[in-house]
């Protein structure tokens, strides 16, 4: 059924941890991925697709590693997922109808749409400061 990626899990983990750290404060791949028990490497490149994102920022030096380059309350999951997966899609038709061999007669395509745009809403409408609070109980 649906699934999201594990860059995209990687990237959401990542954010919410950056989130918890505060600002200011620069936190390596490697402390981030051992305390949340992920693998550093596939870390990293969710990292650098935030990053360009500017959702993080990048330190260098002795000191260096990652921070949020916004605050958590602006950042939402659809940013993320935007981040790591680009434009999200529930099926091949959404981004191009005409790889779909059945578009115009299709009968689940309104369905589908409706479906697309919940999930995009709920995904737009859930900032990381509350992603976190409902975790906290």
């Amino acid at each position: 059924m649906l699934q999201v990626s594990r860059k995209f899990e990687y990237g959401l983990h990542a954010v919410a941890y950056l989130a918890t750290k505060g600002s200011g404060e620069a936190v390596t791949v490697k402390e981030m991925a051992g305390d949340i028990g992920f693998s550093q490497e596939f870390l990293a490149k969710a990292m650098q697709s935030l990053t360009r994102a500017g959702i993080a920022s990048s330190v260098q030096g002795v000191k260096g590693g990652y921070m949020l380059a916004l605050r958590p309350s602006e950042i939402t999951v659809a940013d993320i997922g935007l981040a790591i997966e680009g434009k999200p899609h529930l099926v091949r038709c959404v981004v191009n109808p005409e790889s779909c061999e059945i578009y115009s007669s299709c009968r689940m395509r309104g369905y589908i749409t409706e479906l697309q745009s919940n999930i995009q809403g709920l995904l737009a409408s859930t900032t990381v400061a509350s992603l976190l609070q409902r975790t906290e109980h």
